[in-house]
């Protein structure tokens, strides 16, 4: 079972609690059954992760970064401490990790999109992780599929919503994801080892973003939901996780 580690003070490191997910192996990708699903979730497709590894239950802070790195340009300085951290680049988030990883000497990174997925799952195969639909009560979205508000319109601080099987917040909803992944249109050749898939893409700025966000509709919140930005993206809905190898004995 995934194991919530309790926060620990440190000097060091602004990032002091994580999840360990554990070895095993999931279904990639979107359902036939599910009515949203689009050709750039598919074919679903098996991954299996051979190690554990280690993953933050929500996404980075504002606290968190302000702890390594300076406020987003035009950034309101006087926003929550506790709220996602929005308006940075893909590479600001690799800039992140870096920093951290030296200051901790251990390294962090983003996680690969099938580590994403995976998290998000937490070994379940519906449409949204545990169940096939979604409420307000369940995560932050602001519109309905009719498109009436239902949510609060706004971004939200972290743990305002139950966690997932695994203990992980708000891998649906409230912020979108950055993840390591340059953009691939279909899940055709893969990795199907957890690997952020990389090397073998065209040579583009696109990187990938998963789990919706507080201004999106429940259709773009779905686990298999995937789409993507230019690297230099800095938008008001979209943030980044970090994960790093399984250290625990």
């Amino acid at each position: 079972m995934p194991t919530l580690f309790p926060p620990v003070a440190s000097p060091v490191s602004p990032i002091s609690d994580w999840v360990r997910l554990p070895a095993g192996s999931f279904q990639m990708g979107g359902l036939e059954t599910d009515k949203f699903v689009s050709a750039v979730e598919l074919p679903r497709h098996e991954v299996t992760f051979t190690r554990a590894f280690q993953m933050t239950p929500h996404p980075v802070t504002r606290a968190q970064w302000l702890h390594l790195m300076p406020a987003p340009i035009g950034q309101d300085e006087n926003l929550a401490p506790d709220l996602p951290i929005v308006g940075i680049s893909w590479d600001d988030a690799m800039d992140y990790c870096r920093r951290l990883s030296d200051a901790t000497g251990v390294f962090h990174r983003l996680p690969s999109e099938a580590e994403w997925e995976y998290a998000c799952r937490a070994g379940s195969s519906q449409v949204f992780a545990s169940q096939n639909d979604i409420s307000p009560a369940d995560a932050n979205y602001s519109y309905d599929e009719r498109g009436h508000p239902v949510g609060p319109g706004r971004l939200l601080p972290i743990g305002h919503f139950p966690p997932n099987a695994w203990g992980l917040h708000d891998l649906l909803g409230n912020v979108c994801e950055w993840v390591a992944d340059r953009w691939h249109a279909s899940y055709h050749g893969a990795p199907s080892d957890g690997s952020a898939w990389f090397d073998d893409a065209p040579a583009s700025d696109r990187r990938t973003l998963r789990g919706g966000a507080w201004d999106h509709l429940p259709r773009v919140l779905r686990c298999s939901w995937r789409d993507w930005a230019p690297a230099s993206a800095r938008w008001d809905n979209l943030g980044f996780r970090l994960v790093r190898e399984d250290t625990a004995p």
